[in-house]
């Protein structure tokens, strides 16, 4: 007789490994058109322009070739193998486990990050209409774009395309009324670029300032990466990658570059009101009324949309690296509607310590955070193009849809441009602590990953590719059967997870023998009840083992078995076809005859890997 265990909601139980297909191709045009286009672009130009005068469209123009070359290289690998996190499996095939894993960590440490210091940003902004406490409107805005990721990723879709939208707007608006401006179009003004060569000329500080501040350029441009992460979840991945990668030239030039320009000919550019707010200084210059309040405006959904895009961006990360067994495994759960909530809420967790550490300990601990992350996005881009230059050797050009051009001397003349900046950050006061203690971050890192291959977990290169093999790959395990005559602990059932490859994806069965000793009823009750109370015990169990599965993402299945649990091993087997095997049982001065009988008979008779979890140890022996 055998009980079946029904799921808890009507539909599809929800899976890990799975994220629901959710991004449209409007939302993924707009976010690679939106994700190049950050609040450092309407606030941090202002400084780009102090440091390195009329020059500074230049400086953008050179970073900006830096980072089109990263998206090449990115879409070149990407296009190849679209999947959530790509770049830090690419690294893992590539240098092996540590570059992977490193890789993950330091692209997620760099976003939970960048989430609080937005919330912060973004409050501040808020402050300009409304008095109200900071820390209150910071924890607000997580509060917001928390939810907004945590309905469906067609939500955060939806945010995103009008975000972008908004900046893209503000952004044509600025470039079409300002050449207008400058070309002598506008009522009473002539043509006029005058101010490219007086106050000191095109260099007022020399040649080295305009390389100086790629520093700081670079940061305001870091986003646009986000769509190959943001592909995995559309329904025509490759198509979506190859146009957000080779579109990146023209919004690069177009945003950043033309917007540098017709900033610094528009204003002087030792103007004092250009360190403010460079848009706001223009559109007044310009004789444009409320500008202040509408690139206020601008500037804010800007901030959101960057708080909105790093949560994102951050959970997909963290939902990588719990399917590679390099965090708990429970962050690869997905709700019904394709949603990984833990990997979005342990992403939150550090955003709002950060809003916390901003009001409580604003020069210290905030200012801490923000440097030691400073320059793990360069680790992260130095590692994406030694990754692709090692890969592309490897593979075969007429299986790439996109190449990086020039290979490989475009791919070194990027890693060695990376070198500089990093060299640059080196050498001046200002950013000096944020490259020491990014450095300290990525030690930190690397310690974390032995630490985690000691205890077992991450995969290996060779794992990845063996994964990668497709659907008749034998590796993974795709039907568990898992036989509990004993519940086991959440600790054991994570560490058995963490034992079976490819477990996210796997289809689990749960028997329970319904046996009085295994129960514990057969000393309780007298001979008339003992079965009726063994059957009702045996359905406890059963709730109890199946319901941490599913709170895990997985898709399980339960029954009653047979008393005889080797009985009942091989009856479920025979209709499962397991190709792994998880058997509980109680400690073995309680169950010797299970252990002996049960876990050897199945690891003699069954041609599967077996996995035994005793009440006081944990072993694992395969065939």
């Amino acid at each position: 007789m055998t009980h079946t265990v029904e799921p808890e909601t009507s539909g599809p139980a929800p899976r890990s490994g799975e994220l629901r297909k959710g991004l449209k191709q409007r939302h993924l045009t707009m976010i690679a058109i939106g994700g190049v286009i950050g609040a450092g672009l309407f606030v941090g130009s202002g400084a780009v322009i102090g440091e390195a005068g009329p020059a500074a469209f230049v400086t953008y123009l050179v970073t900006g070739a830096l980072i089109v070359l990263v998206m090449r290289m990115l879409g070149e690998m990407a296009t190849a193998n679209p999947s959530t996190g790509s770049f830090a499996d690419y690294s893992r095939m590539a240098l092996g486990g540590w570059a992977g894993f490193s890789v993950g960590w330091l692209y997620w440490y760099f976003w939970v990050i960048v989430v609080g210091f937005e919330a912060v940003a973004g409050a501040q902004i808020i402050t300009y209409w409304f008095d109200a406490p900071l820390w209150l409107l910071s924890l607000g805005l997580m509060v917001l774009m928390t939810a907004t990721n945590l309905v469906s990723v067609s939500s955060y879709g939806e945010f995103e395309y009008w975000f972008a939208s908004i900046k893209v707007t503000a952004i044509v608006v600025f470039l079409v009324l300002g050449l207008l401006f400058v070309l002598g179009l506008w009522p009473d003004q002539s043509f006029d670029v005058s101010n490219l060569t007086d106050h000191g000329g095109f260099l007022p500080h020399g040649l080295g300032a305009v390389f100086s501040s790629i520093v700081v350029v670079v940061f305001s441009m870091v986003g646009a990466e986000i769509a190959t992460v943001a592909a995995a979840e559309s329904h025509d991945p490759e198509k979506a990658i190859a146009r957000a990668t080779q579109s990146v030239i023209v919004r690069v030039l177009t945003f950043y570059v033309g917007s540098a320009f017709l900033l610094v000919c528009i204003l002087p550019w030792d103007d004092t009101e250009l360190g403010d707010s460079p848009f706001v200084a223009a559109f007044t210059e310009m004789g444009l009324p409320y500008a202040d309040d509408v690139m206020n405006a601008v500037v804010l959904t800007a901030v959101l949309s960057c708080l909105n895009s790093g949560l994102y961006t951050a959970s997909r990360m963290l939902f990588v690296l719990g399917a590679r067994r390099e965090a708990p495994l429970r962050l690869i759960t997905v709700n019904s509607r394709g949603v990984p909530v833990w990997a979005i809420l342990a992403s939150t967790v550090v955003g709002f310590l950060s809003v916390i550490a901003a009001y409580v300990s604003p020069d210290t601990v905030f200012l801490f955070l923000l440097n030691s992350s400073g320059a793990v996005i360069l680790f992260v881009y130095l590692l994406i193009a030694i990754s692709q230059f090692v890969l592309r050797r490897r593979t075969d050009e007429a299986e790439l849809t996109v190449k990086m051009w020039l290979f490989p001397w475009l791919t070194i003349a990027a890693a060695v441009g990376i070198l500089l900046v990093l060299g640059q950050m080196a050498f001046h006061a200002d950013t000096r602590s944020q490259l020491l203690l990014s450095l300290l971050s990525f030690g930190v890192v690397l310690v974390l990953y032995a630490v985690t291959r000691w205890r077992g977990g991450s995969v290996s290169a060779e794992e990845v590719a063996a994964r990668g093999a497709g659907p008749d790959d034998q590796e993974g395990a795709r039907r568990v059967l898992v036989l509990a005559n004993r519940t086991p602990t959440a600790d054991e059932l994570d560490g058995a997870l963490e034992r079976l490859p490819r477990a996210e994806s796997a289809e689990f069965l749960v028997v329970v023998p319904a046996n009085p000793v295994d129960t514990g009823e057969a000393g309780r009750e007298g001979a008339a009840f003992v079965w009726e109370a063994t059957r009702a015990a045996a359905a406890r169990r059963l709730e109890q083992t199946t319901a941490m599965l599913r709170d895990r993402g997985l898709r399980v299945e339960g029954a009653l078995g047979d008393y005889r649990p080797l009985v009942a091993l091989e009856q479920a087997n025979g209709d499962f076809g397991a190709d792994h095997v998880v058997i509980t049982t109680q400690p073995d001065d309680q169950s010797t005859r299970l252990h002996r009988d049960v876990v050897d008979s199945a690891r003699r008779r069954l041609d599967v890997p077996v996995l035994h979890l005793g009440a006081d140890r944990e072993s694992s022996v395969r065939r």
